[in-house]
């Protein structure tokens, strides 16, 4: 991974062979970054994107694997439990031009990604939510 600040924007690459998440959370802790917007596209050769039940209180996931172009990575950073938390969905097409999407669990880049990380100039804590399950943010500085 390579990454310049410019201005309140984090401008990453993501080399061939890295995986994303692990990646920006690696650069999150590294530049405390606890407030972010976060877009970005590129190729992968293995994503994970998972569908939630808020019913059954879990994720369903699927691993895609082959030559895929990511055609929109959004989302954003906040923290839970002073640890960077990247809530990221991603939408991406196959070569029949297909596509797929859902929250993110895994992408492994095979050629590169371009990523923008915009930061926010305040705290964005999450907190468990009983009746969803999910951890949410709080809206709130």
């Amino acid at each position: 991974m390579e990454y310049f600040v410019c201005d309140d924007t984090v401008v990453v690459r993501i080399k061939r062979g890295e995986e994303v998440l692990s990646e920006l959370e690696k650069l999150c802790e590294k530049l405390k970054i606890t407030a972010a917007t976060v877009e970005g596209i590129g190729a992968a050769d293995k994503i994970t994107v998972g569908l939630y039940s808020v019913e059954k209180k879990e994720y369903f996931k699927k691993t895609f694997e082959g030559d895929f172009e990511i055609t929109s990575l959004l989302g954003n950073i906040t923290t839970k439990d002073k640890k960077p938390y990247l809530h990221l969905h991603i939408n991406f097409a196959d070569s029949e031009l297909k596509t797929f999407g859902g929250h993110l669990n895994e992408c492994k880049i095979c050629a590169t990604a371009e990523i923008f990380i915009k930061s926010l100039p305040c705290k964005l804590k999450r907190f468990h939510d009983e009746e969803t399950g999910l951890n949410l943010f709080l809206p709130k500085a």
